[in-house]
């Protein structure tokens, strides 16, 4: 069950940050909506690489549909197209 409580809970700060622990996180709320959240930092940790994993993904799989699409260019071209000289 989720662990939700007034923001104004804050004014005993250490009691609030006590209750967050890996996998319990504490929402704070203004005016009966949600405000924030505060989380423990591990698992922020992974948030953030597990969503960088997904952009990764997210690109290789436009690019993988691109060169389908789209198909490829040799080496070749690619240097012409740039203007490359050997």
């Amino acid at each position: 069950m989720p662990n939700i409580k007034p923001i104004s809970d804050l004014r005993n700060y250490t009691a609030v940050i006590s209750e967050v622990a890996y996998g319990k996180r504490v929402y704070l709320t203004r005016n009966g909506h949600g405000q924030c959240a505060i989380i423990d930092m591990k698992e922020l940790d992974e948030l953030d690489k597990q969503k960088a994993l997904y952009q990764l993904m997210s690109k290789l799989n436009e690019a993988e549909i691109s060169i389908r699409e789209e198909g490829t260019i040799s080496a070749d071209e690619l240097e012409a197209e740039f203007g490359v000289a050997d």
